[in-house]
Parts: structure tokens; C-alpha cells; sequence
């Protein structure tokens, strides 16, 4: 296993929002979480970044206990996250925006706007541009792509740090069907080198990538498949029908 969850468990005042959840990630696994509004799906994920401290449990990498790092040492490790929201630098191009990225991880300084970068990087990160689609966007303004294209970006910003593990949370929020296709191309491909996890609602995005599925409910793990067990176990309905409590 590379990342292994033991009865992790965070409560906010009197409401617990992650209940005692046990789950195990193999490498090159892509997982999809999935549950309903406050399920404790994105909580799960901050405490796997470290962004909250578990009140119980562990987070283990690689066998090593992280539960009590700091969220830049987490990502150090090779844990890296693309939030929600994008966070790309719109007056920076996408090569440069893949560079700042880059930086932070490789450590290869501000060389990295001069002629000197290592043929190593470039060709690293000209993969990157073509892995999300935008390998011939390189030299145009962030600002200028489509709000599909930009989350595009941010994901080829976080392949940039070289990460052992991606966590995604809702990639597809507010794409067009075709990007949100494409994305599901992306996000197999990613997968095939690189363990990733995805908070998603998107029922036709799950059933394109949903090797593997965990439904969170209340903060605990309801039922875990693949999506066509999933699809079919009557108790995942009857939550996200709102017809058991």
C-alpha cells in the first residue's frame, strides 16, 4: 500500500465529520470518493494534506506515520492537492506557470526564466503540456484559457512537483460535457504513473473513471466498489435519495 487511512477521525464541536474511516490506497490506484453533501469527503482530504490534525487515527505513507507533519513537509513527501477552486497566475503563460510550480519542488531557482534550465526540466514539463492537453498553448496567457483549460493547468502545475500521490477535488465543477470528457482522458492517464483520488459528483465523470469507488455518508465509509456495484447497491441510492437518515 501506498497511502493507508487508520481509524482517522475529526469532529467540529458536537459534529464529526470524518467517523473512524479505514481505507488503503495501492500505487497507481485512481479511487473515486464520493458521497453526499457533507459526507466529510473534502475534510478527508485535509487531513490526509494536514491542512487539520486528526483527533484520532493515522495517515501512513509509504509506512511512515505523516498524521502529525506539517502540510509542506506532506507535500514534500509526494502528496500534492488540486483544490476546487482554481489557482493558476494569470499573467503568467502556461509554460510559466508550469515553471513557478517547478521551482517549488525541484528547487532549479529563478534559472528557470533564463536559458539555462536543464534539458531534463524542459522536456519534463513539455510532457506535462501534453499530458493535460495543452501542449500547444505554451507561449498564450493563462487568463486567456477556458475555465476547463484552466483547471487543465492547475493539474499540470501539480504534476510539476512529481507527486507519488494526486488528490483532485471536484476537477470537473463547472465544465462543459466535452471538457469534463476530456478531463476523464486526463485523469486515466495520470493514473497509470501516479496514485490519484477524486471528490466528484458528476455521474457520468464516475461511471467514465470509476474503477474503484468509496461512499462516504455522515462522515464514515458506507460502501466501497467498483461503479457498477456501486450503481447498484440499494443503500447508496436510498442515501443520495434522501430516503435513510
Amino acid at each position: 500500500m501506498i497511502l493507508e487511512l487508520k481509524n482517522l477521525s475529526k469532529s467540529f464541536g458536537g459534529l464529526r465529520a470524518v467517523d473512524h474511516v479505514t481505507l488503503a490506497f495501492e500505487p497507481q490506484e485512481l479511487r473515486c470518493v464520493i458521497g453526499p453533501n457533507g459526507a466529510g469527503k473534502t475534510t478527508l482530504f485535509n487531513l490526509i494534506t494536514g491542512r487539520i490534525k486528526a483527533d484520532e487515527g493515522e495517515v501512513i505513507f509509504e509506512g511512515k506515520n505523516i498524521t502529525h507533519l506539517k502540510p509542506y513537509q506532506i507535500s514534500q513527501k509526494g502528496i500534492a492537492r488540486k483544490f476546487q477552486m482554481t489557482k493558476v497566475f494569470e499573467d503568467l503563460t502556461v509554460w510559466e506557470n508550469l515553471l513557478v510550480a517547478a521551482m517549488g519542488h525541484q528547487r532549479i531557482g529563478w534559472r528557470a526564466f533564463s536559458r539555462k534550465v536543464e534539458k531534463s526540466v524542459l522536456d519534463s514539463l513539455q510532457e506535462v503540456m501534453e499530458l493535460v492537453h495543452l501542449g500547444h498553448r505554451g507561449n498564450e496567457l493563462a487568463y486567456i484559457l477556458s475555465h476547463g483549460e484552466k483547471q487543465w493547468l492547475e493539474i499540470g502545475m501539480v504534476l510539476a512537483y512529481s507527486p507519488q500521490i494526486m488528490l483532485l477535488d471536484e476537477p470537473t465543477a463547472g465544465m462543459s460535457p466535452n471538457e469534463t470528457m476530456e478531463t476523464s482522458q486526463i485523469i486515466k492517464r495520470i493514473s497509470q504513473n501516479i496514485t490519484t483520488v477524486v471528490i466528484e459528483h458528476d455521474i457520468k465523470f464516475l461511471k467514465e473513471i470509476g474503477q474503484n469507488v468509496t461512499v462516504l455518508h455522515r462522515g464514515a465509509v458506507l460502501a466501497e466498489g467498483t461503479f457498477d456495484e456501486i450503481a447498484e447497491n440499494s443503500l447508496v441510492r436510498d442515501v443520495y435519495l434522501g430516503r435513510r437518515g
